[in-house]
């Protein structure tokens, strides 16, 4: 009690003792004027006086009493009362008495366990603006930071600077430049002897008492000019170079002084340039400094020695001013020494896909300046597979190179859009061509021919023209599955019921399935040259594959395992990211299995299919225009403008597949006869050829039918039932050609086509389903990248061994609720591996079955 009493009465007392010394430990008093100094004496001087005052009459000492009540309140009944209590009621009655002394036993025997009570010292409702806190942080802030010694130095100045008896005295400070985050030294505090501060470090003395009584004598500064006297009162000097510093006098002291030069600071490149599919190049760097780098560059130019000078960069080239890139630095944390990543994408730089050289400086807080050796590489840019579009970029390029390759460059692209069949995917990547062809011949016919600002302009244009030729449809296809994929996300996110999973994994699964039927139209034939350099091993999935990666996504979700799930998606994400659709030849492990062999079989016929419909139509054109008065074989001497419309006309009326169709199109022409053929076919022609061509075609498709595998399920019915339905289509449009109607040949035909797609799809679904491969190939192999596999997994859902066997053949979850019977099967292990009865070796065994879980 005596303490809480001190501690309310006197808090303002101590708070008033605090803020008062820690202005002297910090030494105001040396630099405050002598009025201001007494005024801050008679402040305080005030305030003490008024605490204590004030914490007197406040404070009592606590009587006997008073610590027995208070005692005997914190016990429950309050024993100590009630034994000094006398019966008022019931006197004389012995029933009464005997229950009154009962009473009074039970308190004595609570009283014994009365302990001393805990002072409460919270003064919060006393203090609410916790100015208690704030003395007490100044004070701790100046004995960090200050000195207890200058306290005692507060008679000086109350006695008008008048030396003590004990003579004259001093004080120093050693301040280290601010970059190097190092605090300041008060010398007083620091044992004579060696001593070692940054370059740069501020050096203050002060001499106090009768002049020439002290005096200074330093070598650290390299001063030759404005030294001053050795004796003056107040002497600042920074540290340059090691030596020594002395006080000499009285009470003096010497150092001797070591001063830490500032290294420059250390940058190098850590690895090879990486790019992804997209062209972000990413560089690993280490920067390195002893007090940390304030910030860095990239210098990335044209190294001329290194360009393969053909072509469009045979000419001199323009001026290319070296492109400077901001390193990143970290935003928290050291930057002594760290490892980072410069990334961009500089696909539209006229650098781009060019020889460089990469030299990187960093510079720190002192102004020194650290650099790598230049590095020679290539500057990542984006790859382009589609050849038009590499043609275009080649021509951008040739132009952003130098200016006078304009005129070469609508040369060429004149001369490769003469021909425009197959090359153009619609009529609006035409169009945009012959626009920029256009521009780049009105800027050759202009007096200053391309100017910086024409320049520009038609490098943007080609470049949205590659862009458009390179991903097509594509694009739309990608967007429809990055859309559903973040609509999977969010159902993850916010707990989606089991009917809402399975219509978002659908329409996942469609998505992802015409964005896969896309890529392989799109898929150019691969001869060795159009292939991005990638040294590194690239892994090959099948779609198999990633519908057994969606199936356990979906199954997890249902299971309510959202965050294993997450982990799924974002591997499906990456995978789909970075997904390049190859050609295969063959060379795979082991021969090829029915199913396989029957997809490629099929892929051929729908290509012979489009390039017979692609003849039909040609032959439909020459019969219109020899109607309108033309020579048929006027269709190969139009100039461009006229051919690109016919291949508008063209995708006008083959709708989507004179896309594919196009692309497979490419090299036919006009026989003399009239008749539409291929180059290198012998020009054979004519309707009769045509229809003989479509019953050949007709005739491997009822072959491959016969020699598809067995398939259980829906999607091995619904091959079967689209195949057939093409074979019928063909036979129609062999029918329409030997009867000379072309037009409805071509809807026949289209009609194939497009059974002949859905019967893919339907037998790569049940491919995927049936695990059709044979016994002895992946099955043995088993899988060394973990990739999810179809029907590959334990009843508990973890994949199984190498050898594709797991236990009994027999099927474990029969019945439609296999998740009650997994959960089931799950809880009887975990049963059993708790059991200590049981063998160590078998519950080792157990515990590594739920590892997974």
């Amino acid at each position: 009690m005596v303490a809480e009493r001190l501690v309310r009465a006197f808090w303002p007392l101590w708070t008033v003792v605090l803020l008062a010394l820690a202005p002297l430990m910090f030494g105001w008093q040396d630099w405050l004027p002598l009025e201001a100094f007494w005024t801050l004496v008679v402040v305080f001087g005030l305030a003490f006086a008024t605490a204590l005052l004030w914490g007197a009459r406040r404070f009592k000492m606590p009587l006997e009493a008073e610590a027995i009540a208070r005692v005997d309140a914190a016990m429950p009944g309050r024993p100590i009362a009630a034994m000094a209590d006398a019966q008022a009621i019931g006197r004389g009655d012995p029933a009464s008495e005997a229950v009154w002394k009962a009473h009074v036993a039970r308190m004595e025997a609570r009283s014994r366990e009365a302990k001393a009570i805990e002072p409460d010292l919270r003064i919060a409702d006393r203090d609410p603006y916790g100015l208690r806190f704030m003395a007490l942080l100044f004070f701790v802030t100046a004995l960090m930071f200050g000195s207890l010694l200058r306290v005692g130095k507060v008679g000086d100045v109350a006695s008008g600077g008048q030396v003590l008896a004990t003579g004259p005295t001093w004080e120093a400070w050693v301040e280290p430049p601010a970059y190097t985050g190092k605090p300041a030294l008060y010398l007083n505090d620091i044992p004579q002897g060696g001593l070692s501060v940054p370059v740069g470090s501020k050096i203050t003395l002060r001499l106090y008492g009768e002049v020439g009584a002290l005096t200074v004598a330093e070598t650290i500064s390299g001063r030759t000019e404005d030294l001053g006297a050795a004796s003056d009162s107040q002497q600042t000097f920074l540290a340059k170079t090691s030596g020594q510093l002395a006080i000499d006098g009285e009470n003096g002291a010497t150092w001797a002084v070591t001063v830490v030069a500032d290294e420059a600071p250390f940058v190098e490149l850590t690895g090879p340039v990486e790019a992804d599919a997209e062209g972000e190049m990413s560089q690993p760097f280490v920067a390195q400094d002893d007090y940390g780098v304030e910030s860095g560059t990239a210098t990335l130019a044209l190294d001329l020695a290194a360009v393969d000078r053909r072509h469009g960069l045979a000419v001199d080239p323009d001026l290319m001013e070296p492109l400077v890139l901001d390193l990143p630095m970290p935003f928290n944390g050291d930057r002594a020494d760290f490892e980072a990543f410069l990334v961009e994408n500089l696909s539209t730089h006229p650098l781009a896909n060019m020889p460089v050289t990469l030299a990187l400086q960093v510079v720190d807080a002192a102004g020194q300046v650290g650099q790598s050796p230049a590095e020679p590489l290539v500057l990542p840019g984006r790859r382009f597979f589609q050849p038009f579009a590499k043609a275009i970029i080649e021509q951008r390029r040739d132009i952003m190179w130098s200016r006078t390759n304009a005129p070469r460059a609508a040369q060429i692209m004149r001369a490769i859009s003469h021909r425009p069949e197959g090359l153009f995917s619609n009529e609006v990547t035409y169009l945009r061509m012959r626009a920029i062809i256009r521009r780049l011949e009105t800027f050759k016919a202009a007096q200053d021919g391309l100017t910086a600002e024409g320049q520009a302009e038609i490098v943007q244009a080609l470049w949205d023209l590659a862009i458009q030729l390179e991903d097509g449809t594509l694009a739309d296809a990608r967007e429809r599955l990055r859309r559903a994929q973040e609509r999977l996300a969010e159902a993850m996110r916010d707990g989606a019921s089991k009917a809402e999973i399975e219509e978002l994994m659908q329409e996942l699964r469609a998505a992802t399935d015409d964005y896969m039927h896309l890529l392989a139209d799109q898929m150019e034939p691969s001869d060795g040259t159009d292939q991005a350099d990638n040294s590194q091993d690239t892994n090959e999935i099948g779609q198999d594959e990633i519908q057994a990666l969606m199936d356990r996504i979906q199954e997890l979700m249902e299971e309510g395992r959202m965050a294993e799930a997450a982990e799924l998606m974002d591997q499906l994400n990456a995978l789909m990211e970075n997904l390049r659709m190859t050609q295969g030849d063959g060379s795979g492990d082991g021969p090829k299995t029915p199913g396989q062999q029957s997809m490629e079989d099929l892929a051929e016929t729908l290509k012979e299919q489009e390039q017979l419909s692609d003849d039909a139509f040609g032959e439909l054109q020459d019969r219109a225009n020899a109607q309108q008065g033309q020579q048929p074989q006027s269709g190969n001497q139009q100039g461009g403008d006229q051919q690109g419309q016919q291949g508008g006309d063209q995708q006008g009326q083959d709708g989507g597949d004179a896309e594919q169709g196009g692309q497979q199109g490419q090299g036919q022409g006009v026989g003399e006869d009239g008749t539409s053929g291929q180059q290198g076919d012998g020009g054979t022609g004519g309707e009769g050829s045509l229809a003989e061509r479509q019953q050949a075609l007709r005739d491997e498709l009822q072959r491959q039918r016969d020699a598809l595998p067995s398939l259980e399920g829906e999607a091995g019915d619904a091959a079967g039932q689209a195949l057939e339905r093409a074979e019928g289509a063909m036979d129609g449009a062999e029918q329409a050609l030997k009867d000379g109607n072309l037009a409805e040949a071509i809807d026949r035909q289209a009609e194939a086509m497009d059974a002949l797609r859905g019967g893919m799809r339907a037998l790569n679904e049940a491919l995927a389903q049936n695990n059709t491969a044979e016994p002895g190939q992946g099955a043995e192999r088993g899988e060394a990248t973990g990739r999810v596999e179809p029907t590959r997994r334990d009843p508990l859902g973890r994949e199984l061994g190498n050898t594709g066997q797991f236990g009994t053949d027999d099927n474990l979850l029969r019945g439609e609720d296999v998740y009650r019977r997994a959960e089931e099967l799950l809880g009887e292990i975990r049963r059993r591996s708790a059991e200590q009865a049981r063998p160590e070796v078998e519950r080792n065994y157990l515990r590594r079955l739920l590892d997974q879980f």
